[in-house]
């Protein structure tokens, strides 16, 4: 005896009193449980929006308007092509209504939470042009020259001591207006014995040992002064904010002043921040080989413990199938650059840390994986050697690891392309690398460094993709 089926109108208004309803009643389950989700959903966030949120929370945009409550259009209309999908099922060809109705709304949302305002793309072009200027010019190699060099303490800002404000080195010579000054003071600087006829460029030394060159809008690559005819010259610059965080801004510190000219010899050399960009990607290069190859080793034998049709002889087995995945699942679950965080606290800053992050993350990421190509393998093998009475072991070396070695490789190779583009990252929060050093010049301003380290990275990202494409190519 079968069961009649529900007439069209009954569906209608069941979906009515609870979205999905008819389409549950109907035997479209998936379809009735997808509806209701997306209706609590939409329901649920205009609730949330209109709400007035706790002082503690202020810094959310879309709370507590109440003009969001207009938001329940989107979901009444979502509600009544419920209604009409359950009792008519030529509603199913148009599926498109309730799914771009939802997608406007969530997007409505989510412009309104990440507070776009197209306007501040132009109007902050001077900002722009102060890092795009530089960028234009990358600091990698520069035409070989001969330096020379004067320098000049100062303190800021002034202390109950102090320095004259004048210094010499051999027949080099500067005076400043002032021993001391303030943050955004203007001091003169006269010097004496340079080169002349040479343009010189003014480079501050903060308290902690950085150098970078003192800019303003007009010269965004650093400010510079034309010697005379008998090396001489005077200008003035303002006083930087070099001071780190951290150190109390009252107290005085001893900085410094740089007088630098430069003189072409012919031909070209690598600059001082190209060798650094090239020991970032040199240590970028070996740190993600080395955590790629000890991730892939530790990798083989945890795949085959969560593979479920290898682990699924009996309830032991099982368990150990269900753990193992779980713990792949939770490391996975964390951002390498979280675990990098937590590996230079205990090993502290370096290349060392960021191995291990990577290592880590390899090893949940390269399992799960290979588990899924152990469990995608043909089973006939498999059940044969099963049957004749063969061991756990057995099975893996003759029936599983023969089918299995062409993707595993693929996957280490493509994994080490993910570390290496990941190990650019790894370097911001201490971990070594070329980030290691990116993140200084972001800081220091110096965007024509950071120019070189991003066309580097380009070319190393560009080489790997094209190699590890190749060796993939000639695996299958």
């Amino acid at each position: 005896m079968t069961t009649a089926p529900h007439p069209s109108w009954l569906l209608g208004l069941a979906s009515a009193v609870v979205p999905g309803l008819g389409q549950f009643l109907s035997g479209r389950r998936g379809r009735g449980l997808a509806l209701l989700g997306l209706l609590l959903v939409m329901v649920g966030l205009v609730v949330w929006a209109v709400t007035p949120q706790l002082p503690a929370l202020s810094v959310i945009p879309l709370k507590g308007d109440p003009r969001y409550w207009l938001w329940l259009l989107a979901a009444a209309v979502v509600w009544l092509w419920n209604i009409w999908d359950a009792a008519a099922p030529a509603a199913q060809r148009y599926t498109w209504v309730p799914a771009l109705t939802a997608c406007a709304m969530f997007l409505a949302i989510g412009w309104q939470a990440t507070q776009i305002d197209l306007t501040q793309l132009t109007q902050h072009s001077d900002r722009m042009l102060l890092i795009l200027r530089p960028m234009l010019r990358p600091d990698f190699i520069q035409a070989h020259t001969e330096k020379l060099e004067g320098w000049v303490n100062i303190e800021v800002p002034c202390g109950p001591t102090p320095p004259a404000g004048q210094d010499a080195q051999g027949s080099l010579a500067l005076q400043l207006s002032v021993g001391c000054a303030s943050v955004g003071d203007t001091v003169t600087v006269t010097g004496s014995g340079f080169w002349p006829a040479t343009r010189a460029n003014l480079v501050w030394q903060s308290p902690i040992g950085d150098f970078f060159p003192l800019r303003t809008a007009q010269a965004p690559e650093g400010e510079s002064i034309m010697a005379d005819a008998a090396g001489s010259f005077t200008t003035e610059f303002t006083v930087p904010n070099a001071i780190p965080p951290g150190i109390d801004p009252n107290f005085p510190q001893g900085q410094r002043l740089y007088i630098r000219q430069e003189r072409a010899l012919g031909g070209w050399e690598l600059s001082t921040n190209g060798r650094f960009v090239l020991l970032g990607i040199y240590q970028t290069i070996t740190l993600a080989l080395m955590a790629t190859t000890f991730g892939a080793l530790l990798a083989i034998p945890v795949s085959f413990l969560a593979a479920r049709n290898l682990m699924s002889a009996n309830p032991l087995t099982l368990a150990v199938y269900v753990l193992v995945r779980t713990l792949l699942n939770i490391v996975r679950s964390i951002e390498s650059l979280i675990i990098a965080i937590i590996f230079v606290v205990i090993v502290g800053l370096g290349p060392f840390a960021g191995m291990l992050a990577l290592t880590v993350h390899t090893i949940a990421a390269l399992a799960k994986l290979y588990s899924e190509v152990i469990e995608g393998i043909d089973p006939g093998p498999i059940e044969a050697m099963q049957a004749t009475g063969a061991t756990w072991l057995q099975v893996v070396r003759y029936g599983v690891v023969p089918q299995i070695v062409p993707p595993f490789t693929a996957f280490t190779i493509y994994r080490w392309d993910i570390n290496v583009r990941a190990s650019t990252i790894i370097g911001f929060v201490g971990g070594g690398g070329i980030g290691f050093f990116l993140v200084q010049w972001i800081n220091l301003g110096d965007f024509r460094a950071v120019s070189a380290t991003f066309l580097a990275i380009l070319v190393v990202v560009m080489v790997m993709d094209f190699v590890s494409a190749r060796v993939r190519a000639r695996l299958y």
